[in-house]
């Protein structure tokens, strides 16, 4: 699994129905102790158990979609939702910022000004950079508790599952 991967993901068919994955889901998360989370009818997640949890600890969203006669899933790891929420709301701090800063410049520059303000242009963008770098780290803290959850989804549907 590559490290650019920001949140991998895989997609895959099986020959089943919608009720029996589900069912087989729900059989597997009830009889381990080792994840816990829930299935409805088109959507599932799958966590590591709450005494394991940390910041960093990834999650599996399963999105699954009603074929004829199979079953179509979209499997994405990622964080909980609010590290992912605040992930992004920094990349967009940060490029509202660079906007307004890099507006800022330009007009002070049009009216032959010094526009020192436009080196906190490549300030922010490091600071992006440190972003990604933090959330690259974390995702590597959590990658033995995502490979678990990868290797307990295979284990129920004795099935390969390329993640891209």
């Amino acid at each position: 699994m590559s490290s650019f991967h920001i949140r991998p993901r895989f997609k895959e068919t099986l020959h089943l129905t919608v009720a029996e994955y589900c069912e087989q889901l729900k059989q597997a998360l009830d009889t381990t102790e080792e994840f816990s989370g829930m299935v409805s009818e088109n959507y599932a997640n799958i966590k590591i158990p709450l005494a394991e949890r940390h910041f960093w600890s990834p999650q599996l969203t399963l999105s699954i979609d009603d074929e004829k006669e199979r079953v179509t899933i979209r499997g994405l790891y990622e964080p909980k939702p609010s590290v992912w929420a605040a992930f992004f709301m920094g990349y967009a701090a940060i490029g509202v910022l660079i906007l307004f800063v890099g507006v800022y410049g330009l007009s002070q520059i049009l009216l032959d000004k010094t526009a020192p303000i436009l080196w906190a242009i490549p300030v922010l963008a490091g600071l992006a950079l440190v972003l990604y770098l933090v959330a690259q780290a974390g995702q590597k803290i959590g990658a033995e508790q995502m490979f678990r959850i990868h290797h307990f989804y295979e284990g129920i549907f004795k099935d390969k599952v390329a993640i891209h």
